[in-house]
């Protein structure tokens, strides 16, 4: 059996205590094992703040996007690989790890052209100079300089390639090194990935941490920075760390999400829209077999269109062939883990105390596998009344679970109903309506990260709102966690400190020149 091990000190080493066991969830057979008592954590930190940190910031920003692209080809080159490890260790159907490895792939190919667009500069201006004196002379900016510390990443189990890309490609560009901690469920990818791009990169770039590392978040100090995603009970504890309290280590967290999608009042079936949104909430509800931060949790569409779409819906679900992987007929996976499992069946047990059930109580066989085994669910609908099913609007069920609401027509109305959410990272629209799009958006706004809007005009090229573009933020309000990813060159602030600097405006100038400007 395979035994993973960690990169630190620019070097694989293993750690030692009882091994935590890596399982198909298909099979539940193991995988691979993970020991980590005893791994030179501080000195990994230590080593990684010295000679990556150093590393980085000798680059450009230029140079800095070549170690993103270097990334990028190298996921290219072992794109086949990623993909059956992502089948044997995450439950994934061939699409599902596609969507996973692809994604990390477009990620560092992303800010790779973002620096080679920024150039030769070492430091990025936010802003232009403004006057200070009584002339031009004297003046005072805005920079974003890297911080001399650590970026220590605790990914969720469910995005292992994903998550490890779009925090590493924040952070390499902006001059932070890196040490990337996976979810041990489902580290089988990551740990491939580590393997290969470290040795593609200045020592101490990458370091990676396999099996539970409790211990790392309180070797931090003062120029450190978390950059978490997970459950919001997690992210909660980590707020709660001397280290974070007291030396304030920046932490930016994702959490859990009860995204929304709407359909306005003006969406009428068999419409452009109406199919993009039927498409849509489908295919957020099975992929991944619904473990995305971005899945459709709740729908909202007005008492004239709901019982048509929960119809729609259900009669879509239904063809859903849920089973291993690995048969080309399946199109849903197994969850992750038996822990997943136990807890998307205690979640939809809850929600059908107030919401009726519309699919999912239906016997499950799944195709393919091993008799009796593997962590599978059948997606599961309920339905109910605007003002009822309060647990719908407190649980996330983390898998292909959603609740259908009857919603008023009012835009601020239903917003308000979306809002008891208390925070969400998407909210996917549907209208052609530009006034009830623009009110509905006025009040909803403050409660997301990122609305997506469909409508006729874009149907044919909307990617839905599961897919996190590199180019726009990710994250969200309340307990969504509060932070924010990507966003293009808004990423790197994560790890950047905004320095206002005053003086000579030609010498601040010539500072922020690219070298040979």
């Amino acid at each position: 059996m395979l035994s993973l091990r960690s990169h630190l000190c620019g070097q694989w080493v293993s750690g030692s205590g009882a091994p935590q066991i890596l399982v198909d969830p298909a099979t539940e057979a193991p995988v691979a094992e993970v020991c980590s008592d005893g791994l030179p954590l501080e000195q990994g930190l230590d080593f990684a703040r010295r000679e990556g940190g150093q590393a980085l910031r000798a680059l450009d920003l230029a140079g800095r996007g070549k170690l993103c692209d270097a990334a990028a080809r190298l996921l290219h080159q072992h794109r086949d690989e990623l993909l059956e490890l992502g089948m044997a260790n995450g439950g994934n159907t061939r699409s599902d790890a596609k969507f996973d490895v692809d994604g990390a792939a477009a990620t560092f190919a992303h800010y790779a052209s973002l620096g080679a667009a920024l150039g030769e500069r070492r430091l990025l201006e936010d802003g232009e100079s403004v006057q200070l004196g009584r002339s031009p002379r004297y003046a005072g900016r805005h920079l974003w300089l890297p911080r001399r510390g650590v970026a220590l990443h605790v990914n969720a189990f469910n995005f292992p390639a994903w998550g490890l890309a779009e925090k590493a490609a924040t952070a390499w560009l902006a001059g932070m090194p890196v040490v990337s901690k996976p979810a041990t469920a489902t580290a089988l990818v990551a740990h491939r990935m580590a393997e290969v791009l470290a040795p593609a990169l200045p020592p101490g770039v990458l370091s990676f941490v396999c099996g539970s590392a409790h211990a790392l978040p309180g070797l931090l100090r003062d120029q450190d920075v978390i950059a978490f995603t997970g459950s919001s009970g997690t992210a909660a504890r980590l707020r709660a760390l001397p280290r974070v309290a007291d030396a304030s280590v920046r932490l930016n967290v994702e959490a859990d999400s009860l995204n929304a999608a709407v359909l306005g009042p003006d969406v009428l079936p068999g419409s452009e829209t109406y199919e993009l949104a039927v498409r849509d909430i489908v295919r957020e509800m099975t992929q991944k077999t619904g473990q995305k931060c971005t899945a459709v949790r709740r729908i909202f569409a007005s008492s004239a269109l709901a019982a048509t779409l929960g119809e729609e819906l259900v009669a879509r679900l239904r063809d859903v062939v849920v089973g291993d992987p690995r048969d080309e007929r399946v199109k849903m996976g197994p969850l992750a883990s038996a822990a997943q499992l136990a807890e998307v069946r205690a979640g939809t047990a809850r929600l059908a105390t107030e919401a009726r059930r519309l699919l999912g109580d239906e016997a499950l066989v799944p195709v393919g596998g091993v008799p009796g085994r593997g962590y599978f669910v059948a997606p599961s609908l309920f339905a109910s009344a605007a003002a009822g099913a309060a647990v719908a609007h407190e649980l996330e069920v983390f898998g292909p679970v959603a609740t259908l609401f009857e919603a008023p027509d009012d835009p601020e109305a239903v917003a308000e109903l979306v809002a008891r959410g208390r925070g969400a990272l998407v909210c996917a629209l549907y209208t052609d309506d530009r006034r009830f799009a623009a009110s509905f958006i006025g009040a909803a706004g403050p409660y997301h990260g990122r609305i997506a809007w469909g409508s006729t005009k874009v149907a044919a090229q909307a990617p839905g709102p599961g897919m996190v573009m590199p180019e726009l933020v990710h994250g969200g309000p309340g307990r969504a966690g509060g932070g924010e990813e990507l966003g293009g060159v808004r990423g790197l602030a994560a790890y950047s400190q905004r320095l206002a600097i005053q003086g000579d405006r030609a010498l601040l100038d010539a500072l922020v020149a690219p070298k040979g400007g």
